[in-house]
C-alpha cells in the first residue's frame, strides 16, 4: 500500500510569549483534521505541538506536494490563527507569510516534511520536531543516523545498511541541490553539511533499493520574508528498522546536545535539548532549543501511537549537559559565539545600524 506521510507545522500564536501552544489551538486543529478524515481526504492524523509550534501529522494517498492536502493544512492554520487572535496569543499567525493560498504551503511560511513510500509489513516511523532552532539542526543527527558507524552499528553489520545511503543536500541560499553517496563521498559531503545555516540535508535514500529513509523541512523563514519573523522550528521524518537504522540508532544522536542556531530572537547558538512533548516549553531566555520525538507504527496508513520517545530517563544526562552548556553559552551575553556571526545577523537590526554609522567609518592610517 503506497502511503504519503505529511508533517506540516506553523507557529500561529504563542502561550505565554513564545513558550507553549494553547490547548484551544490544538482543539481547533483537531476539529479541522477530524472533518478531513471523515470526508476521506486523510486516512489518519495526529495533532501535537512542540513549544509554540502547531504540528499536523497526516497520512493519505494523495502524494507529496498535493494542493488539496496543503490547502487543508493552510486552512487549519488560518482557523487556528483566528482562535489565537481571540485569545490574544503572542505572534498570532506569524508563520503565515502570505494572504492567500497559492497551491502549496512551501514558500508561504509553514515547515513541511513529506515522504511517499510503499508501506512495509511493519512500518515504524519517528517524527522529530524542534523549537527555537533553524532547519540545519537536522544535519548532525541525520549524518550520525545514516553515515556514522559509531552511532549506527547497522552500517557495519546489517546487510540492508552496509551499502550506505544517498543524501540530498540543498543550498538554501542559491536554491540548488546535490546528492552525495555515502560512504564513498562522505568527506566531500561533510564540507557542505558542516555549514548548516546554508547547506541542509533534505532527504536520505537507501542505496540498496532507492527507498526514501528520511525527509526534513528546509524552509528558512528569514530568506522567505526578507526579515526576521521567527525561527524555522523544523520537522523531520525518519523510517526505522529493516534497511534503515533501528529505532535506537535513530534516537541515539540526540544523546549529544549539539549546538544549533536559534534560541532568543533566533540570533544565538544554544544546545538542542531532547525533551518529552510535555516539556517542550522553552522559557529560559526563550530556550534552550528543544527537540521532541513522536514514534508511530503505521498499518494501512493508520497511525498507531504516538510513543513519546524522549520521555525516557536515559536522556537525563543529555538534558543535564544541555543545561550546563546553556549556562556556559549564556555567560557570553551579546558576544560571539553565543550570538550568531554577523553574516547570519542580516535579518536583524544589523543593516540599519551599519547604514546609520556608515559615514563614521574611516580608513586606517
Amino acid at each position: 500500500m503506497k502511503i504519503t506521510l505529511s508533517v506540516i507545522k506553523a507557529d500561529i500564536g504563542g502561550y505565554v510569549g513564545h513558550s507553549d501552544s494553547h490547548p484551544g489551538l490544538l482543539a481547533e486543529a483537531e476539529t479541522c483534521m477530524a472533518k478531513a478524515k471523515g470526508e476521506g481526504l486523510l486516512i489518519d492524523y495526529h495533532v501535537t505541538k512542540c513549544g509554540d509550534d502547531l504540528q499536523l501529522i497526516m497520512t493519505h494517498q494523495q502524494g507529496e506536494d498535493n494542493d488539496v492536502v496543503h490547502k487543508l493544512a493552510w486552512d487549519t492554520f488560518i482557523d487556528c490563527t483566528e482562535v489565537a487572535k481571540k485569545l490574544g496569543l503572542y505572534g498570532a499567525g506569524q508563520d503565515l507569510l502570505s494572504d492567500a493560498f497559492s497551491g502549496n504551503v512551501k514558500g508561504m511560511g509553514p515547515g513541511v516534511a513529506e515522504m511517499e513510500f510503499e508501506e512495509r509489513e511493519a512500518e515504524p516511523v519517528i517524527v522529530f520536531m524542534a523549537d527555537k532552532t533553524s532547519s540545519g539542526a537536522w544535519n548532525i543527527p541525520l549524518y550520525k543516523m545514516f553515515a556514522d558507524p559509531f552511532n549506527s552499528i547497522g552500517l557495519v553489520i546489517a546487510e540492508g545498511m552496509h551499502h550506505g545511503f544517498a543524501f540530498e543536500v540543498q543550498d538554501v541560499k542559491e536554491h540548488k541541490k546535490i546528492t552525495f553517496n555515502t560512504p564513498d563521498e562522505l568527506y566531500d559531503m561533510l564540507v557542505f553539511i558542516g555549514a548548516p545555516s546554508r547547506y541542509m540535508i533534505k532527504s536520505v535514500y537507501s542505496r540498496v533499493n532507492g527507498e526514501i529513509a528520511a525527509a526534513s523541512s528546509t524552509q528558512r523563514l528569514s530568506l522567505i520574508a526578507g526579515r526576521y519573523v521567527g525561527k524555522d522550528d523544523p520537522v523531520c521524518i525518519v523510517r526505522c528498522q529493516g534497511n534503515f537504522p533501528a529505532v535506537g540508532e535513530a534516537l541515539e544522536p540526540f544523546s549529544f546536545p549539539m549546538l544549533v542556531e536559534g534560541w532568543m530572537r533566533g540570533s544565538h547558538h544554544g544546545p538542542l535539548m531532547p525533551v518529552s512533548i510535555s516539556d517542550s516549553i522553552p522559557t529560559r531566555f526563550d530556550g534552550p532549543p528543544r527537540v521532541t520525538a513522536a514514534g508511530f507504527q503505521l498499518a494501512d496508513g493508520k497511525l498507531t501511537g504516538p510513543r513519546d520517545m524522549f520521555a525516557d530517563k536515559s536522556y537525563d544526562n543529555a538534558r543535564q549537559k544541555a543545561l550546563d552548556a546553556a549556562d556556559y553559552m549564556r555567560a557570553h551575553g551579546p558576544f560571539e559565539p553565543h550570538r550568531l556571526p554577523l553574516d547570519e545577523m542580516e535579518y536583524t537590526t544589523m543593516p540599519q545600524v551599519m547604514k546609520k554609522l556608515a559615514g563614521r567609518f574611516v580608513d586606517l592610517d
